[in-house]
């Protein structure tokens, strides 16, 4: 392998412009993923006509910054406020929020960053290494392909939530539905509209989210205000013990393998590599009780994964010109705004852009975690502001946040009734997160699919004949009766030692 254009990519970065702008980037990636509503694709959006002054590389640097900084930042409100800023931090938000009501906050924002950069950096030697291999194995993946990924992410959720299985599943098969509101992509029909225009373009994340885990949390401590009194929470260290980096190194080590490989798929993404880095430790955790309760390896694995993921979806952006998820797709526009085309020929043709942005994450990587470590102890004062205070700008963060989206009052309203629904099912027993996460899944599950029974001819078996697909459909037949195997074990292995009991007795 000729390292000589890596070396060249270094030179590149050094530089004192492409240094400011990746500076640039990722100081705004953090803050925007502060703020609950303005995701990285909106701010990529809004800052994409600032890009034609620019030149390419510096461009997609400060835009790569932005992406990758900003699923750091989506974790400080998961666990300050238990509000994801961003919908690959939604799984965060079970034991991140749990740490910090411990008074450990400061703990799982450490745990956060460092598991970040690792994942980040060994997503990046992968993308370096290996990117032509990996590539070329995301090229197989198809509509039924998706699909499948997509029914075992779901399976997945039911490992997710911290209560009663069964309600998990309840919560994902609502999600599901409400991801099918509507306009039909194939044939325009309108689904469970109403008559409302509105309704007929769907429902975003943003206003499930912010409605879910903002407004709901919010009522839910307004109800129990008057049976405990509030005390500050007590913030240790933010660099975290070695015990507690014992116990997430498994976690860091597992969650940048399963974000780097699920982040290379596209429709895999960040969303979809929390979440089954999340349910992966679950599984092999000796207690998984502890899961939902504060556990530091539910903070490490998803976060890890989702930094993983962020910087291997441009693997098949840079090397075959297919964007991964919604924001790769902007990265691919603001590159053919600069007269680049991503794919096969990027790497030769355009060596300094390709290997530029590349080696710009290792640089960005190491300032986020120079950045966010120290200024830990800056957010986790907003836990030590009084209920009475920290309720009414949360509402004000989150309805802010939702309206500026789309500058649509309707989407304030839509936020005001998935809060009332979030404070029923916290009343009932039911976990939000299994909802929201299928209402992410469920759009590509539907699309690939339908996609997938065209290719067919309708017949469902050719599922089966594809080997990629037959595979993950058999992983999720195990993932399905595995409980009920696991069962069956525990009976038998029960059963004699209960023998001699029951001879002793008759």
């Amino acid at each position: 392998m000729d390292i000589s254009p890596i070396l060249n990519g270094f030179g590149v970065v050094l530089e004192p412009t492409n240094l400011l702008y990746c500076l640039i980037g990722v100081v705004i990636g953090m803050l925007i993923g502060v703020l609950p509503g303005l995701g990285p694709g909106a701010t990529i959006a809004i800052l994409l006509p600032i890009t034609y002054g620019i030149g390419p590389v510096s461009a997609i640097i400060m835009l790569a910054g932005i992406f990758y900084g900003a699923q750091y930042g989506g974790t400080i409100t998961s666990v300050l406020l238990r509000l994801p800023g961003e919908a690959s931090s939604v799984v965060t938000v079970f034991d991140g929020f749990a740490l910090a009501r411990q008074g450990r906050a400061g703990t799982a924002l450490g745990i956060a960053a460092i598991g970040s950069f690792i994942g980040g950096t060994v997503s990046i030697l992968g993308l370096t290494l290996v990117a032509p291999v990996v590539a070329g194995f995301a090229l197989d993946f198809g509509p039924p392909e998706y699909a499948a990924l997509g029914i075992l992410g779901v399976l997945l959720i039911s490992s997710v939530g911290n209560g009663n299985r069964l309600k998990a599943v309840i919560a994902a098969c609502v999600g599901l539905l409400i991801a099918t509101v509507g306009r039909d992509t194939f044939t325009s029909a309108e689904r469970f509209t109403f008559g409302s225009l509105n309704l007929a373009e769907g429902i975003d994340f943003i206003p499930i989210a912010m409605g879910l885990f903002g407004l709901s949390e919010i009522l839910h401590n307004l109800e129990q205000r008057h049976k405990a009194v509030h005390s500050p929470v007590e913030v240790g260290d933010v660099w975290p013990s070695r015990k507690d980096l014992g116990q997430a190194k498994g976690a860091i080590g597992r969650g940048s393998l399963v974000g780097f490989v699920l982040g290379v798929l596209p429709g895999g993404g960040a969303v979809l590599s929390s979440l089954a880095a999340y349910a992966l430790e679950k599984r092999r955790a000796k207690r998984p009780e502890r899961f939902g309760r504060g556990a530091i390896e539910g903070v490490a694995a998803p976060e890890t994964a989702n930094n993983a993921a962020a910087t291997s979806s441009f693997i098949p952006l840079l090397t075959l010109g297919i964007p991964a998820n919604a924001t790769m797709a902007l990265m691919f526009g603001a590159l053919l705004i600069q007269g680049i085309q991503p794919g096969p020929q990027l790497v030769t043709e355009h060596p300094d852009v390709f290997w530029g942005v590349v080696n710009s994450m290792y640089l960005g990587n190491i300032l986020l975690l120079i950045m966010s470590v120290p200024m830990v102890g800056l957010f986790v004062k907003i836990l030590r502001v009084r209920p009475a205070i920290l309720a009414p700008i949360t509402v004000l963060i989150t309805l802010l946040g939702a309206y500026t989206v789309n500058n649509q009052i309707y989407d304030v309203f839509l936020v005001i009734a998935f809060g009332l629904l979030g404070y029923l099912m916290k009343k009932f027993g039911f976990e939000p997160g299994p909802l929201v996460l299928a209402f992410v899944l469920g759009s590509m599950i539907e699309n690939s699919a339908r996609q997938s029974l065209l290719i067919f001819g309708g017949d469902p078996t050719g599922f089966l004949t594809r080997p990629i697909s037959g595979t993950v459909l058999a992983l999720v037949v195990l993932v399905a009766v595995w409980p009920l195997i696991r069962a069956a074990l525990r009976r038998r292995t029960s059963a004699p030692a209960s023998d001699p009991v029951e001879e002793k007795i008759s």
